[in-house]
């Protein structure tokens, strides 16, 4: 558990050690403003009992308010049903994925509290602070969503930023770093012209930490601007493929 921002307010916690085993490594993030929580992309099965296990010391159960899904992936979704089912909290998921994360065997008695965020993106109050939930389809879902907390100056990136196979919580170096996140930002982003769009969005928040669901967090306005650079200029996706697919011998 690592804090990103505290006042007496408000607190943006996040934790990046409840990964176990074979699981792709990933992020869960939590923010408290005047004891109202929300939990970002909170994971699978094995992360829930964990994560709800850690909440437990930090706020009481009904001060839970909200649950936020970026997008399908199982590492974001997959305990969704868990969720519901303990705790009254309202779930928040991009609208093109509500039918589908039925398939994770979401109840019939909680789906009622999925509320559907539309593709232009909405904002949320917590606790009195105002959340922004930023348009970010193709990033790397075609159907993505963000949050920008303005209390912290903390933006969720979700799969934007993020890096495999790192072991550092903080960027410090951000030219070391590159080996950690080209990779995946080839395979995973689909093509420079939604970076190019989320980049031009991203430089009319004022953003003091960018926070992804992988890996490290880019913790300071400079290193914020180093992965804004080099993602507005970053070629990705089908723009690297080549002419044809080829049937396998």
């Amino acid at each position: 558990m690592i804090s990103l921002f505290e006042s007496p307010t408000h607190k943006n916690i996040f934790f990046n050690d409840l990964s176990t085993g074979h699981m792709l490594q990933a992020n869960q993030h939590v923010i408290v403003n005047n004891n109202e929580g929300m939990i970002l992309d909170p994971g699978g099965h094995k992360v829930h009992t964990k994560l709800f296990g850690l909440l437990s010391n930090m706020m009481k159960a009904n001060e839970l308010k909200h649950i936020f899904f970026s997008h399908q992936d199982p590492d974001i979704v997959a305990a969704m049903n868990g969720w519901l089912m303990v705790t009254d909290a309202q779930a928040y998921l991009p609208g093109l994925w509500t039918r589908f994360v039925v398939h994770f065997g979401i109840d019939e008695a909680v789906f009622g509290r999925i509320t559907p965020i539309p593709d232009e993106g909405m904002s949320l109050p917590l606790g009195g602070a105002l959340l922004k939930f930023l348009p970010a389809h193709y990033l790397h879902s075609c159907g993505n969503i963000q949050v920008y907390d303005p209390v912290s100056k903390i933006l969720y990136s979700g799969d934007l930023g993020a890096s495999l196979g790192n072991e550092y919580a903080m960027v410090e170096n951000f030219e070391t770093h590159l080996q950690y996140i080209e990779p995946f930002h080839k395979r995973y982003m689909p093509h420079s012209k939604a970076l190019k769009m989320w980049v031009k969005m991203a430089r009319k928040l004022d953003i003091d930490i960018l926070a992804p669901q992988h890996g490290s967090i880019y913790p300071n306005k400079a290193m914020v601007s180093k992965f804004l650079d080099w993602a507005e200029n970053f070629s990705c996706g089908v723009e690297l493929m080549g002419d044809e697919y080829k049937v396998p011998a």
